[in-house]
């Protein structure tokens, strides 16, 4: 490399260096700044580091010196993102289930590059990636890219959607048929991804799975039903529908014992109306998408919690408790 051309790359290997290499407990000495500009074929003198570190440090990078005991020489002190910002990206990423597990290793290495190379081996022993459910869809990455650019772009967008049969295939549903819907927003909820768009064929609201989806493409056609998710409060639907199931949406009161109030508010937000009733309960009425999976939720605090209204919900309810106790007869 001429040297010119080194000499304009200096000041980026010694920040690359610093950023990689040092942190305070490890700091780096002049001698090793030297000694990685001469591998990059840039010859440096002692005095024109410390010129250089001045002017990283005018640029914004945070270089501290140290002198005490073994520790001598120079650190990043602050980094755009710190050890725990990363660990909790970290964590975030392998809890994902959404994230495919190859994609989920990628992803963390990705991460730790924002790391100096000792914390880097701290991100390494927290990660555990293998055994966890994940999706099977690698594709999720471009379906999100293809629902974003419908988004962005303003137009409809076309895919097909399916299940997975008992032999772990792909049945789709429509019989392979394209659903054409209108994409407003990704949304995250019990552990997955999903679209909220208009289904214009049937004038509402609804949401679909993106690791379900596949062979998306955007239309020509612009977006409707902009009226229709412009009255939509997407933390309130989210806390309306348990699980992304479709059902009926029902004022419903309920009545839990008092060490549930944590749960139920985690559930039904903070601004849920709590209402003392009796030693040790308290009501509560909320708007909620009346289905099974709102049922399971209910049985999953047993005897503390209890259906009250509407009539017909309980009566679901009853019916959806027998049929499971009927299995067990």
């Amino acid at each position: 490399m001429p040297r010119s051309s080194g000499q304009k790359l200096k000041l980026l290997y010694l920040m690359d260096y610093l950023l990689q290499y040092s942190d305070a407990e490890h700091p780096v000495t002049v001698k090793q700044l030297i000694a990685e500009l001469a591998a990059h074929g840039v010859a440096a003198e002692r005095k024109s580091i410390y010129d250089d570190i001045e002017a990283l440090r005018a640029y914004g990078l945070d270089v501290e010196q140290v002198s005490q005991g073994q520790l001598y020489g120079y650190y990043v002190a602050s980094r755009r993102f710190e050890l725990p910002e990363l660990k909790l990206l970290v964590d975030s990423v392998q809890s994902s289930k959404f994230i495919t597990q190859r994609k989920t290793n990628a992803l963390i290495k990705k991460i730790e590059t924002l790391a100096g190379a000792y914390d880097a081996q701290r991100l390494q022993r927290q990660v555990y990636v293998a055994g966890r459910v994940k999706t099977m869809n690698e594709s999720i990455y471009y379906n999100v890219d293809a629902i974003h650019a419908g988004i962005s772009e303003d137009k409809k967008i076309r895919f097909k959607y399916f299940e997975y049969t008992v032999a772990k295939e792909r049945r789709y549903r429509r019989d392979g048929a394209y659903y054409v819907v209108s994409p407003y927003a990704l949304t995250w909820d019990d552990e997955n991804y999903y679209m909220v768009a208009y289904d214009g064929e049937n004038g509402e609201i609804r949401h679909y799975r993106v690791d379900k989806m596949t062979n998306i493409a955007a239309l020509d056609e612009p977006r409707d039903g902009a009226d229709a998710y412009r009255s939509l409060d997407m933390a309130v639907y989210s806390r309306k529908v348990f699980g992304m199931f479709s059902g009926t949406e029902e004022r419903v009161r309920m009545r839990f014992a008092n060490h549930l109030v944590g749960a139920v508010l985690d559930r039904l937000g903070q601004d849920a109306s709590i209402i003392p009733d009796g030693d040790g309960y308290f009501t509560v009425s909320a708007d909620v998408v009346v289905s099974p999976q709102f049922f399971a939720w209910l049985c999953g605090f047993g005897a503390d919690a209890r259906l009250l209204a509407p009539e017909s919900a309980v009566a679901r309810m009853k019916k959806h408790i027998g049929d499971i106790s009927e299995l067990y007869r």
